[in-house]
């Protein structure tokens, strides 16, 4: 089994992470770990600059050689002489410790920022700030000192800009519980505020808040606040995992015209069935190609062929005619009178090809999110019109970073008034 000495000797003989990692058939993720020296324990990780991480209990400590006090505001380990150097291998936009050695002797010698920034291929300023930063209280710069207070710095521990109330935490959660994501959330505040430079905050730090209970903050509203309800990170399943079940011989999605390809053109349309309990009961969803404006057709009593393309009919016939374009469905049952429907509506129907719901990337994408308002095993029956309706108008009123933030009810007025 590859070991973390066996990586780190390809490192050293040139390879870069990704190839050093793909010769000995490791998980890019621990190929990261070991690069940056992070040891993994039972709970939790242990870093470089002796912070503990426990996930299970939620705690951050740190771990330092006896006698010698954890790191605080000013106060890094580069103060402690005897701590060994870090000299574990770094990404290659990082100084190393023998960049820090060719610095201290060039600038012992007397030579300029420039010109040991042209020996070393990095950038005046950078050279600049790391002599700015990691000095010694004298002025003078030591390769080992500034490498180690270097490392210490890398992982910044902070506390959360969402671990403490305020306006910005109370805006990300009312943005949660409707059921905004927290990249949606991170771009609205750049627009909302855009002079206020408190009102900023990742989408990775908002995940943070809700997945790590150590980075605080928002761990009460996890269940209700994401799509999934998880309350930790977990890998995307491999799409060839996925099965399909109906095959028939249809109009192809091969023959979908450039402009449906491109989305250069609004009117068309993507479409599926979300079901319930023992696929007893189902909604029909519907979502245009361009401005990803969404439909929800109600479908009481069964979803049969007949059910569905009358419900469907009733749906485009809501819509002026150059927004009734075509629509893209799945190989299923339910559409087995398309003919019928394009018939109703002068709407071509495009079948994607089995094991392909990329096909259909923007109703995949709001199937799932619509699993939070009715999630599976339940019963859709129960839901009525005006529930559909309601649950429509919020995720047409949530900003799309594909719009730059617009929300896809901007976007589809605006093709109503421009005509």
């Amino acid at each position: 089994m590859p070991q973390r000495e066996d990586f780190l000797r390809l490192r050293q003989r040139g390879l870069t992470r990704r190839e050093a990692a793909r010769d000995l058939g490791i998980h890019q993720n621990t190929a990261a770990e070991w690069d940056l020296g992070i040891r993994k324990t039972g709970n939790g990780r242990i870093y470089v600059d002796g912070r503990v991480v426990d996930y299970k209990r939620g705690v951050t400590t740190f771990e330092t050689p006896a006698g010698i006090a954890p790191p605080g505001p000013g106060k890094p380990f580069a103060s402690h002489p005897g701590l060994p150097a870090l000299e574990q291998v770094l990404d290659g936009r990082f100084l190393a410790i023998g960049d820090r050695e060719t610095l201290s002797e060039m600038r012992a010698g007397g030579a300029s920022i420039r010109k040991i920034a042209t020996a070393l291929g990095r950038s005046p300023s950078t050279i600049s700030r790391e002599i700015a930063r990691n000095s010694g209280p004298d002025g003078t710069y030591r390769p080992y000192s500034a490498h180690r207070a270097a490392a210490v710095r890398r992982p910044r521990p902070k506390a959360s800009k969402l671990s403490a109330g305020g306006k910005l935490r109370d805006y990300v959660k009312d943005k949660l519980r409707v059921r905004w994501s927290p990249e949606q959330i991170r771009n609205s505040l750049v627009k909302e505020f855009p002079d206020d430079t408190e009102m900023r905050v990742s989408h990775e730090t908002i995940y943070q808040a809700l997945y790590v209970q150590a980075r605080g903050g928002l761990k009460r509203e996890v269940a209700a606040a994401l799509r999934t309800g998880r309350t930790r990170r977990k890998p995307r399943r491999d799409p060839e995992q996925r099965t399909h079940r109906f095959r028939d011989p249809m109009v192809n999605i091969s023959e979908r015209p450039a402009e449906v390809e491109d989305r250069a053109v609004p009117g068309h349309w993507e479409g599926d069935l979300i079901t319930g309990k023992l696929n007893q009961s189902a909604i029909a969803t519907l979502v245009e190609r361009t401005t990803r404006y969404v439909m929800l057709v109600h479908l009481d009593g069964n979803h049969t062929a007949d059910r569905v393309r009358d419900g469907l009919i009733e749906a485009m016939s809501t819509l002026p005619a150059h927004l009734r374009g075509s629509l893209t469905w799945d190989q299923g049952a339910e559409m087995a009178t398309h003919k019928a429907f394009s018939m109703a509506t002068d709407m071509d129907v495009y079948f994607c090809d089995p094991a392909s719901p990329w096909r259909r990337g923007s109703n995949e994408n709001t199937n799932g999110l619509l699993r939070q308002y009715f999630p599976k095993g339940t019963d859709l029956s129960v839901y009525g019109p005006e529930d559909l309706e309601q649950v429509a108008q919020e995720l047409n009123g949530r900003p799309r970073k594909t719009h730059n933030w617009d929300t896809p009810a901007d976007r589809l007025q605006g093709l109503l008034l421009a005509t």
